[in-house]
């Protein structure tokens, strides 16, 4: 063989290996011009934002899943509580790219339906996690879910209820810290505590701050000038219980007026432990992260997954705090997870 000859039969070969190592990594990608290969699971997750620890706390659940199963899980957020622009672009963008399973915790009720709307086109599998999405809009939208999996928000209500009750002597004038406004869970929790206590505590005042710690402490003070007689507060999560504890601190009231919040983030149970908080509704959002995948998992590879799916609530106080924080982040009490029957 001439010496040109076997020159030009080399560049051949180069030429081909490179085309074909190009192929490779481009089949690699994760764009959304990618494919997703059969059996394979890749998870979108969208919350609300980070800073809050209990979103935080989801995500790390969701994540730490997805790697014990080995599948791919994305989760990214706005950037607060009430980002609704932030949490939809991310959808937006989420959805041109190639995940197969979608889960979502909106702002409110409405929000994330348009975003929504392309995947639902695809038939990807969607998950309404931890706050209820509007099932008319959504259907008018073409938008409809594989199942939501969140807390029972009536019940931790009931529960706050109960504990704040007990704590009070079963009278007293109570305040109510909402969260934001028109979101159902807080008024689901509000709605639970309020049937319980009615009768035997008096709501003297109700007002909203955003489930951020800051602001509940300004209307905590505002409410403790305007009704020094209160004994009890019921604060629809825990940011918002610990902004309410500093302003009984700050008002010299510590042991006088008792708080109850939700949510059993850490700080929330470091309170509980210091006696700056009675108690706090553990939802576990860890483990709500964590159900949120399995039910993906399921759905992509075609197996079947409840419409609902109640993730584990528990009170923690005094009596069981330091089984809590021994636990933390998962529940310190077994819950039967129809995901994983028998575990």
């Amino acid at each position: 063989m001439h010496t040109i000859t076997r020159r030009r039969l080399r560049t051949a070969v180069l030429i081909v290996a490179a085309a074909s190592l190009l192929v490779g990594v481009a089949a690699c990608g994760r764009g959304g011009s990618s494919t997703t290969g059969p059996g394979e699971v890749r998870i979108a997750i969208v919350t609300r934002d980070f800073t809050n620890p209990y979103w935080a706390a989801l995500r790390d659940g969701a994540q730490a899943e997805g790697k014990k199963q080995g599948v791919t899980v994305e989760v990214q957020a706005g950037e607060s509580e009430t980002d609704s622009t932030g949490e939809n672009a991310k959808i937006s963008t989420l959805a041109g790219q190639n995940y197969n399973c979608f889960g979502v915790v909106p702002v409110n009720a409405t929000n994330v339906i348009t975003p929504l709307v392309p995947v639902a086109q695809k038939k990807i599998p969607i998950l309404n996690l931890d706050t209820q999405i509007d099932p008319k809009a959504s259907q008018q939208a073409g938008v409809s879910y594989a199942s939501f999996i969140g807390s029972d928000n009536l019940s931790a209500g009931e529960q706050a209820a109960a504990a704040l009750l007990a704590r009070m002597g079963g009278h007293g004038d109570v305040a109510i810290l909402q969260g934001i406004a028109g979101e159902q869970n807080g008024i689901n929790r509000q709605q639970g505590f309020s049937q319980v206590v009615a009768g035997k505590l008096n709501i003297v005042a109700t007002q909203p701050a955003d489930y951020d710690q800051a602001k509940a402490q300004t209307v905590t003070d505002a409410i403790l000038k305007a009704h020094p007689e209160i004994t009890g507060i019921f604060a629809a999560n825990d940011t918002m219980g610990l902004g309410a504890a500093q302003s009984v601190r700050n008002a010299g009231l510590s042991g006088k007026v008792s708080i109850i919040s939700v949510d059993g983030i850490t700080a929330a149970l470091q309170a509980v432990k210091a006696g700056t908080l009675s108690g706090t509704i553990s939802q576990y959002p860890f483990a709500e992260g964590e159900l949120a995948v399995q039910a993906c998992i399921n759905l992509v590879r075609q197996q079947t997954v409840p419409t609902r799916i109640v993730a584990p609530i528990a009170l923690i106080d005094s009596s069981n705090v330091d089984k809590a924080i021994a636990a933390f982040p998962q529940p310190f009490v077994p819950f039967a997870n129809p995901l994983q029957p028998g575990k």
